[in-house]
């Protein structure tokens, strides 16, 4: 979620009472290359519950990038790693250069088969691939368990499926030979656990969620009533829910979040990024606009600063500045000043304030 970072103590915590309350896989940072920033939150978190009760997102671009990733995996004792590789046409073009079917396969096919030649558990992923068509998603999934991948993750990145069409969806992707299948939604139309079960329903057998529902675009399928809801309605007795409300508590309150995450289009944060993308190109994440709700679109960040953002915050603002020198010296005055929440109205005030140095 946009402006939220844990720190190692944090996750630490965090991952025990997951591990505690039964859950197999807690998932730790993000990996794209060398020096990644999450290190410190990935070993923190092999130190509490192990490597093998961890996975770690690998950002997928091209095969060069993807070695240099799996280089940085393989330094931080990483085992289970999900790649996160765009399946609609529009995900594709903006972050792959490219649409076409043939080159996401083949993309994803090398990128399968280098990790599983270096060992790793791989789960890869249909990123926008709640709106990716059958005829795209389904060959695509069928092509990385053919490559030796051991999971397949649908995310429905923007919320879009009913449980009735989830049910569907997913149906299609269990049906593919010697498929395993994950589901992780979002919860911008307040259906994401409805989603979650319906994806079981029709044969998924893992689901992604988060504590307190904590996540972009409205936050993702909420741990606790996720956990409550297999418990009321299919009688699940694995887990143990008595850890749920501190794990709440401690997630919140390292969030910055208070004592309570709202979900759904309406709250201050439903529309707010981090990444330069998703403010350019809002359309590729957004069912529904910000304006339809009455809400905007917005920028939350704390040490995550590129020049896109910046650039991105002082459009249209009047304020002049050298991008790249006013970056850096913001970047330094965040780490300063313990990484303070930043919009783009403090991001002005604070270019105003570099043109007096």
């Amino acid at each position: 979620m946009a402006g939220v970072e844990f720190g190692p103590k944090d996750a630490a915590v965090i991952a025990d009472l997951l591990v505690k309350t039964g859950i197999e896989l807690v998932e730790v940072g993000m990996v794209s290359g060398p020096g990644a920033k999450d290190a410190d939150l990935v070993l923190a978190t092999h130190e509490a519950v192990g490597p093998e009760r961890s996975m770690t997102l690998v950002v997928v671009r091209d095969r060069q990038q993807v070695a240099r990733a799996l280089d940085e995996a393989e330094r931080l004792g990483v085992r289970h790693i999900m790649y996160s590789i765009p399946t609609s046409e529009q995900h594709a073009q903006l972050k792959l250069g490219s649409p076409s079917a043939k080159f996401l396969h083949t993309l994803a096919r090398s990128a399968i088969s280098q990790a599983k030649e270096r060992g790793f558990h791989v789960t890869f992923s249909g990123e926008d691939g709640a709106r990716t068509p059958k005829e795209r998603l389904v060959p695509y999934v069928a092509a990385g368990f053919e490559a030796g991948a051991d999971r397949f993750r649908l995310a429905e990145t923007v919320a879009y499926l009913s449980p009735w069409r989830m049910e569907e969806v997913i149906g299609n992707l269990t049906a593919i030979d010697g498929s395993e299948i994950e589901i992780h939604s979002h919860n911008m139309l307040g259906m994401a656990v409805a989603n979650s079960l319906a994806a079981v329903r029709a044969g998924a057998r893992w689901i992604s969620a988060t504590v307190g529902g904590i996540g972009e675009r409205g936050g993702n399928a909420p741990l606790a009533e996720l956990l409550t809801s297999l418990r009321v309605i299919h009688g699940d007795t694995r887990f143990d829910l008595t850890h749920l409300t501190e794990l709440s508590r401690v997630a919140l309150h390292g969030a910055g979040l208070g004592d309570a995450f709202q979900s759904g289009p309406t709250t201050p944060h439903a529309f707010a990024y981090e990444l330069p993308g998703q403010l350019t190109h809002p359309e590729a994440y957004e069912t529904l606009p910000a304006e339809l709700v009455g809400n905007a679109r917005g920028l939350r960040v704390r040490t995550r600063l590129t020049t896109a953002l910046v650039k991105w915050a002082l459009a249209d603002s009047g304020v002049l500045v050298d991008l790249d020198a006013f970056t850096s010296w913001l970047t330094e005055r965040q780490e300063r000043d313990g990484s303070p929440l930043l919009d783009a109205d403090a991001i002005r005030k604070a270019a105003v304030d570099f043109q007096a140095v």
